[in-house]
């Protein structure tokens, strides 16, 4: 057993930063890097992000998502430095349910600037991202490299 304890330790900490070490997407369909060049996504793929996105079970999970991360960083004292990590996951949280037909993928630094690149339907939805991103905590500016690209038929 004493073996056996360290072995499973370090597995999950090996599957943890393999994990975190894709950017946050908020569709399957967002580009890897905020960087990338968008392609334009399908009516069918929009169609798929919104419903996905506006069900009650993924909102829920959105929503608990970030009210679960602000609670654990006010507990534990971490307002002021926040990890990259969580700050992507809560922005890509907040634009996954507030713009749901976005192809969005966020990163995020250790100086809480955030990167938004991906595709968008129309402006207003474009202008949302910024202010949206900048309502999570620990998050200082924000550089939309997103842009608008509407679903091709």
């Amino acid at each position: 057993m004493q073996k056996l304890t360290p072995f499973l330790i370090s597995s999950l900490l090996i599957f943890g930063v393999a994990a975190c070490d894709n950017a946050s997407k908020t569709s399957e369909s967002a580009p890897s890097n905020p960087n990338e060049a968008p392609q334009s996504p399908t009516v069918q793929t929009t169609q798929a992000s919104q419903q996905d996105a506006q069900s009650k079970v993924r909102r829920d999970q959105l929503n608990s998502d970030i009210r679960a991360r602000e609670q654990r960083n006010n507990t534990t004292g971490g307002d002021a430095q926040r990890a990259t990590g969580d700050l992507a996951s809560e922005v890509r949280s907040k634009l996954e349910a507030n713009i749901p037909k976005g192809q969005l993928t966020v990163e995020a630094t250790k100086d809480g600037i955030v990167t938004v690149g991906g595709t968008v339907n129309n402006q207003q939805e474009l202008a949302k991202i910024e202010t949206l991103s900048k309502q999570i905590k620990g998050v200082k500016s924000v550089v939309v490299k997103a842009t608008v690209n509407p679903p091709k038929q």
